[in-house]
């Protein structure tokens, strides 16, 4: 430790290897967190509708995704999937890390933001449910209209702590090569042989942001708490 010297760090060497890496996993995050949220409810509507031909795949496809290791979802998908996939995407054959990196994180996390819209969900009382119907509507309509903006209030505050543990997640896909905040630190640790620094600093990076996250979390339930 007495060697540490973390004066190597100036805005250039952030500016060309950091702050693209950074980008990336703000934006990886972002769009796995919706994506996830989307297919998450759809999920979870599948689990609550009672039909079986719903119900069973829905089950299988959170259960399955929640006993797999992230890590080993990215690689799979990264691996075994053909190249000629990513010749239909946008410049695909030169991004087909990150887009693999997005399409498994939607996919993996929609299966943990559907236990938690599930939750949410169940959490209305019934006699929410039952006002909706006497008034005639349709599950679809009772759903949107009634249920899931109470729910989803409900849950805004497990949704931000989910999608602050996905930001830490994003280092996973260092594992495929993608250019996220991590692999940026160690792309500049290696070149300027500084690699141990390099990665303290990525850590105090991801500590700063997590923790400022994890912060306006809490105040936001601790504003929703005082309105209940």
């Amino acid at each position: 430790m007495g060697n540490l010297d973390l004066t190597f760090l100036s805005w250039d060497l952030i500016s060309q290897f950091v702050l693209k890496g950074f980008i990336f996993s703000v934006q990886l995050t972002v769009v796995a967190t919706l994506g996830g949220i989307l297919l998450g409810t759809l999920l979870a509507l599948m689990r609550l509708s009672g039909k079986k031909l719903l119900v069973l795949p829905a089950t299988a496809y959170v259960n399955g995704m929640r006993s797999v290791p992230l890590v080993m979802v990215i690689l799979w998908f990264f691996l075994l999937v053909p190249g000629a996939f990513y010749t239909y995407l946008p410049n695909g054959s030169n991004n087909r890390a990150e887009y693999s990196a997005v399409i498994t994180f939607v996919a993996f996390e929609a299966a943990y933001f559907s236990e938690i819209m599930r939750a949410g969900i169940q959490s209305i009382a019934r006699g929410q449910v039952h006002a909706g119907q006497a008034l005639g509507m349709t599950y679809s309509q009772n759903m949107r209209l009634v249920i899931l903006p109470q729910a989803f209030r409900n849950m805004l505050p497990v949704l931000l702590t989910q999608t602050i543990i996905l930001f830490q997640d994003t280092s996973l896909v260092y594992a495929i090569g993608a250019y996220d905040l991590l692999k940026g630190f160690g792309t500049a640790g290696k070149l300027y042989g500084r690699p141990e620094e390099a990665y303290l600093l990525a850590a105090i990076v991801y500590f700063i942001v997590c923790y400022g996250l994890s912060y306006m979390v809490k105040r936001l339930q601790a504003k929703i708490a005082i309105v209940r």
